[in-house]
């Protein structure tokens, strides 16, 4: 029988961490054939996939061109119809396919899936990319179930439940080969960081929808490309999370929320520089220089049609900051 999912994982310089995640990976893969598309690395990944693990195939990128167009060009010869976009620093569990091959074959209205995602440095919490799922709020920032913002909770089994999201995350990304190609993959503009949300959302608006399960599990490491210390994650999280409500937003909320989001940030850079974080709060200046840059040809790339029940509460900063509302709730769906 051929097998139904492609597991991709992205590599550049990350030799150590695939020997240390790939094993299990192959281990545990009986239902997918593993690929690792390598963005042109300096180190000895491919000699170390070559010697270390003969059955996964190799796609080599001919540049570093980061996560998005990275996948972008990798999965051009993947043929495989369900897609796993896998982070090299994930270790998967016995069993973790089995249930989301289940759901793209079983239902045909969700094209996008995310796996209980754990942290691997403390494997009784979730972990911060994804967590059980994605939500956006009314001004596009994102949180999930078992995340709020750097509040992580302890996974007392919860979220062990079959759940429809607004987003998947990057480190375990399952998607129909259709949308991807449908929708033309990642935005290579975001080159890393929210283009996960940003396909999400794309592919909500043409009336895909998304799923947790938390049947499968992965543990996570992060961090393991840029820290949440690095001001070129803060340039990038904010620049791109700006550049996703331009192509998304509807058109009757779209300025009067950018001017919300945009003042918000100022109060999170004042807010940086009180913590001296001086090169976070320039990342945030940086950031919106590079948005205005960018802003006409982001216009141009929103679609046809923008759905207006896009977010699950009116504003996450408010509930967590103010309300001190710190883990997910099932009453925030009901707070359009």
């Amino acid at each position: 029988m051929d097998k139904k999912i492609a597991v991709v994982i992205l590599n550049w310089n990350g030799a150590k961490l695939l020997e240390q995640f790939l094993p299990s990976v192959v281990a545990y893969s009986d239902l997918a054939t593993v690929y690792v598309a390598d963005n042109a690395s300096t180190d000895n990944s491919i000699e170390v996939i070559r010697e270390q693990f003969p059955s996964v195939k190799i796609i080599q990128n001919a540049a570093n061109y980061g996560f998005a167009d990275g996948y972008n060009i990798a999965l051009q010869t993947v043929e495989e119809p369900y897609y796993a976009l896998v982070n090299s620093d994930i270790e998967v569990t016995e069993n973790w396919l089995a249930p989301i091959l289940s759901i793209f074959e079983n239902e045909a209205t969700i094209g996008i899936i995310q796996p209980k995602i754990l942290d691997y440095k403390n494997k009784e919490y979730f972990e911060y990319a994804g967590a059980a799922g994605g939500f956006i709020d009314k001004y596009g920032y994102p949180f999930c179930r078992g995340r709020i913002f750097e509040t992580l909770e302890k996974d007392t089994h919860q979220y062990n439940d079959e759940k429809e999201i607004f987003w998947a995350s990057g480190a375990c990304f399952f998607i129909r080969k259709e949308i991807y190609r449908k929708l033309n993959g990642f935005d290579a503009d975001f080159f890393a960081h929210q283009e996960e949300i940003d396909l999400c959302w794309r592919a909500f608006n043409l009336g895909y929808s998304a799923k947790y399960t938390g049947k499968s599990v992965v543990f996570h490491v992060g961090g393991a490309t840029l820290n949440q210390a690095n001001p070129k994650k803060t340039f990038l999280n904010f620049r791109n999370s700006l550049l996703m409500l331009v192509k998304n937003l509807p058109k009757r909320k779209l300025f009067p929320i950018l001017f919300t989001r945009l003042v918000l940030d100022g109060i999170a850079g004042i807010q940086f520089i009180f913590q001296g974080k001086f090169s976070h709060c320039f990342a945030i200046l940086k950031a919106h220089f590079y948005f205005y840059h960018l802003i006409i040809i982001n216009l141009k790339k929103r679609g046809l049609t923008q759905k207006e029940d896009y977010h699950q509460t009116k504003s996450i900063v408010y509930d967590y900051f103010i309300k001190r509302q710190t883990v997910f709730k099932e009453k925030l769906n009901n707070t359009l």
